[in-house]
């Protein structure tokens, strides 16, 4: 049995999806042992080594479900280097359309899926002095006129980029970061059924984003304090 300081602990929140299999298997071949979590009654089958994963069902939406699952983490393995939140939602709708039941749905999917995680995992970062935070942005959250058609997935992703600033100044003068990615078009099996007729090469590869979030873990990107990750390929 590995002890505590010989290996690196990472979190992936939505390990069933393309990217967070995709951010797994990339931490996974970097050395890391990985928790990945999944919503209840998740029917995907995930092949990962039993020696450098573990799955955990949890729902994000709990807040208290949520604390305690990252509290049994450092329990177990003293500490979490890094956590990348890929859960959250999509939907269309323009103003006339969208509802304030709207808004909270997507406020619920992305932005407190996110909160409920990162919040204690930041600070268990803080009273070590040491861990890197990723979160899915998107660019509607980015940039409004990216939104149109999408009010309430823009509204709740814009949340995203606020929360990395605050989380940010909180850690000034601590080698802690939060870091928002946000991609262009995903390249996934689901988006090419949805949009056939795209440039699939303009798209960003689930395993190109893991590459980029697990650099900015590496020594060489120590220094660095990005909050925001454009990774938009040609799109």
């Amino acid at each position: 049995m590995k002890t505590a300081s010989s290996y690196k602990t990472a979190i992936v929140t939505g390990a069933s999806g393309n990217l967070g299999q995709a951010v797994i298997q990339k931490f996974i071949n970097e050395g890391y042992f990985v928790v990945g979590t999944i919503v209840p009654n998740d029917s995907v089958t995930l092949n990962f080594p039993v020696d450098k994963f573990e799955k955990a069902v949890v729902d994000l939406m709990n807040e208290e479900t949520s604390q305690q699952f990252i509290e049994s983490i450092i329990g177990k393995h003293k500490n979490i280097d890094a956590a990348v939140l890929t859960v959250g939602g999509f939907a269309m709708g323009k103003v006339s359309d969208t509802k304030t039941s709207d808004i909270l749905k997507q406020y619920k999917l992305n932005f407190e899926t996110a909160y409920n995680v990162a919040r204690p995992i930041f600070a268990h970062m803080l009273s070590r002095n040491f861990g890197r935070i990723f979160i899915i942005g998107s660019k509607p959250g980015l940039d409004a006129r990216n939104g149109k058609g999408m009010v309430a997935y823009s509204l709740a992703k814009s949340l995203i980029f606020r929360l990395a600033e605050l989380m940010n100044d909180e850690a000034k003068g601590k080698n802690v970061v939060t870091s928002v990615v946000a991609p262009s078009t995903i390249d996934t099996p689901q988006n090419r059924k949805a949009m056939p007729d795209a440039n699939f090469d303009n798209w960003v590869k689930p395993e190109a984003i893991a590459d980029v979030i697990y650099w900015h873990c590496t020594d060489e990107a120590l220094i660095v304090r990005e909050p925001v990750i454009k990774v938009y390929n040609n799109a």
